[in-house]
């Protein structure tokens, strides 16, 4: 028997009379048992129109509406539906054979869009689609407009509730969105044999439309015309959120006499115009070594040209996308090295958000292999510890990232004729303060400014009388080629000034980058 009391009737009959569906008459009764709503709505319906007959007054069935008949929901419309539903062919003096019309409400979202037939057509989509997970999270998007119809019903029920002296307010009806849910959740959970989750990273979204959904939502734009403002991503003004606006503003006056109440009959349904799949971003993090003096960290890309055939990102990134299956990719770092800077012991960390991947997951052995390939395909670079991490542990990479040390191995050339003896006091130099202003070569991405910054020691290795190599360990962030060379005074002190010779860089390698992550792997 269907979910309602004595006291619901008159509401009931009153909903059933513009012609709502069962479920409809449900949600603005305040039926909250999940389970009232998921048997086929047909039957519901016939329930509906038993519960309602058991008080006729005449030999009329109580579910015969007075407006002009529509035609039934079916997911594709026949050509003898349509004549029937014309021709007023959709009553019979059996309630067994009465049939729904369009529901004048939800427009056919609680008929057959959320039954079984329907959701198996989603879940073909979804498999289709080659995305792996374990649960669901399931969203919908319906046209503005039925917030609208739901509000014309509204006003005409709280007439009916209140001659009961029953105190309701409209937040207290199931909303459509929640009913939709609980009818379809089962249905999703028997096809994919996975659960709905609220917290899953798989969101599946049905984007439901109606033609006329500009004309059930035009008077609103006349009687709140500041709700309503044109947007470049947007098709239309009338957007769900613009159209709640409206509601919550527009007396009921006002919208009595601007929007029929009750709604009138639809001859078409809601469509489903678009199913969307969509993963949530995982990250891969790791560890890379650069060994090429030409290939620069990110894509470099100058006025429109490119100035560098590849990238240490896109060597990675490129296969990370083709297991992964992802829409795109989103590179980060602990620092980054100049194109002409090589990249050596245990490497940079880095880690790559993959948006939206068809694969989210992988054993240790198909990932160590993943890491096989990326390094077999290039001499330039080589990655280790890669692994999935989660986005909350990317922040590891980045915390206090100015106070962690780096070391670097920069030869140097001097002008002026040098002996041992002249860097050896370099060896002795700790915590050396620079005030580096922001070097000339960044200007253009760096905002001016002067920062202070550590050169915690300093070791030299004499080659000849004009070349040493100089072992530096510094404060993340510090410029080392513009502390060797001034960069016209604006590194203060600078090795130049140090030696008191012109002294410039020819070679430089960062040796460590001291940041113990990602947690290092069996490699």
């Amino acid at each position: 028997m269907i979910a309602l009391t004595e006291k619901d009737r008159p509401v009931a009959q009153k909903l059933l009379d513009f012609g709502a569906c069962a479920r409809c008459v449900l949600r603005f009764c305040r039926v909250g048992l999940q389970a009232s709503y998921r048997p086929p709505h047909q039957e519901l319906f016939r329930e509906l129109c038993e519960f309602l007959q058991g008080r006729k007054d005449d030999n009329k069935l109580p579910c015969e509406t007075a407006d002009p008949p529509s035609k039934r929901i079916k997911l594709e419309s026949t050509k003898e539906t349509e004549e029937q539903a014309l021709n007023g062919s959709h009553m019979d003096n059996d309630v067994g054979a009465v049939a729904e019309n369009v529901c004048t409400i939800c427009l056919g979202i609680l008929q057959e869009l959320c039954e079984v037939d329907f959701v198996k057509m989603v879940c073909h989509k979804i498999n289709s689609s080659e995305y792996q997970f374990s649960s669901f999270v399931f969203s919908v998007s319906f046209p503005p407009q039925l917030s609208v119809r739901e509000h014309a019903a509204w006003l005409l029920v709280k007439e009916e509730i209140e001659k009961q002296d029953f105190v309701v307010e409209k937040e207290d009806l199931v909303q459509l969105k929640e009913a939709y849910k609980w009818i379809t959740h089962p249905l999703f959970l028997e096809e994919l044999g996975v659960p709905a989750d609220g917290k899953s990273l798989f969101e599946v979204c049905v984007v439901f439309a109606h033609p006329d959904t500009d004309k059930d939502c035009r008077f609103l734009a006349s009687a709140c015309p500041g709700c309503f403002k044109p947007a470049k991503n947007k098709q239309s003004v009338f957007t769900r959120m613009a159209v709640i606006k409206a509601l919550d503003l527009i007396s009921e006056e006002d919208f009595q006499k601007n929007f029929r109440c009750p709604p009138s009959l639809s001859m078409a349904p809601c469509t489903a115009v678009d199913i969307q799949c969509t993963n949530g971003a995982i990250f891969v993090a790791g560890r890379y070594n650069k060994y090429s003096r030409m290939l620069p960290q990110t894509p470099w890309i100058i006025d429109g040209e490119r100035k560098m055939e590849s990238s240490v990102e896109e060597l990675i990134s490129e296969h990370l996308m083709a297991v992964f299956k992802a829409d795109s990719f989103n590179f980060s770092s602990s620092g980054r090295e100049d194109v002409d800077v090589r990249t050596l012991g245990n490497g940079r960390p880095f880690a790559i958000e993959l948006v939206n991947p068809r694969r989210v997951r992988l054993d240790a052995t198909e990932m160590k292999a993943l890491q096989q390939t990326i390094n077999d395909s290039s001499d330039k670079i080589q990655v280790r510890d890669l692994q999935l991490v989660t986005r909350e542990a990317i922040g590891h990479m980045k915390e206090g990232e100015e106070e962690k040390t780096k070391t670097y191995s920069a030869l140097i050339w001097t002008e002026k004729a040098i002996r041992s003896e002249d860097i050896a006091f370099l060896d002795n130099m700790k915590e050396l303060k620079l005030d580096q202003k922001t070097p000339l070569r960044v200007l253009h991405r760096r905002p001016l400014a002067v920062r202070v910054r550590l050169i915690h020691t300093m070791r030299p290795e004499y080659i000849d009388e004009h070349h040493f190599r100089l072992h530096l360990k510094t404060q993340a962030g510090t410029y080392v080629k513009e502390f060797v060379h001034g960069d016209f005074g604006r590194t203060k002190p600078n090795l130049s000034s140090l030696l008191e010779t012109t002294a410039d860089i020819l070679e430089l390698d960062v040796e460590s980058v001291d940041v113990d992550w990602p947690p290092a792997l069996d490699n």
